[in-house]
């Protein structure tokens, strides 16, 4: 098991290559670090896309998330690095990135980069607003 952070992102085939569907992660660990201050940032990353040929593996994200945490990065750039990697690696129809950064000097920061493949519309059944966070623990009732 690898115990370092990796910056190569790996994809497997979409089973479902001819149909549009959204996939949607909550990354809550994300950090990095001020590039004035040398301070931690904390953030919550949410991304949102649909698929075309290839999807993005989980272990290989959570490698390349973790590979920021000693790098000083502004939000803004590392909102949108990160979403041009993952659209490098997976030629998405669709792909949003939210940064959610903690408070920092009391202010909150968000940051939405897109990407929307050249004509691609999505269809009537992939809805792209944006799904409520998901609690990190089920409740044993429901």
């Amino acid at each position: 098991m690898p115990r370092t952070p990796r910056t190569r992102l790996a994809t497997f085939a979409n089973p479902r290559p001819a149909r549009d569907y959204r996939i949607h992660m909550e990354i809550p660990e994300f950090t990095c670090l001020c590039p004035r201050t040398g301070q931690p940032d904390f953030a919550t990353l949410v991304l949102d896309y649909v698929p075309a040929a290839r999807c993005v593996e989980l272990k290989s994200l959570k490698l390349y998330v973790w590979s920021y945490r000693n790098r000083g990065v502004f939000h803004e750039a590392v909102t949108n690095r990160i979403l041009d990697d993952l659209v490098r690696a997976t030629h998405p129809r669709f792909m949003r990135l939210t940064a959610q950064f903690y408070v920092r000097g009391g202010i909150f920061t968000t940051v939405v980069a897109e990407h929307v493949d050249r004509g691609w519309q999505p269809g009537p059944g992939v809805r792209l607003e944006h799904l409520p966070s998901s609690p990190s623990v089920k409740s044993a009732d429901g």
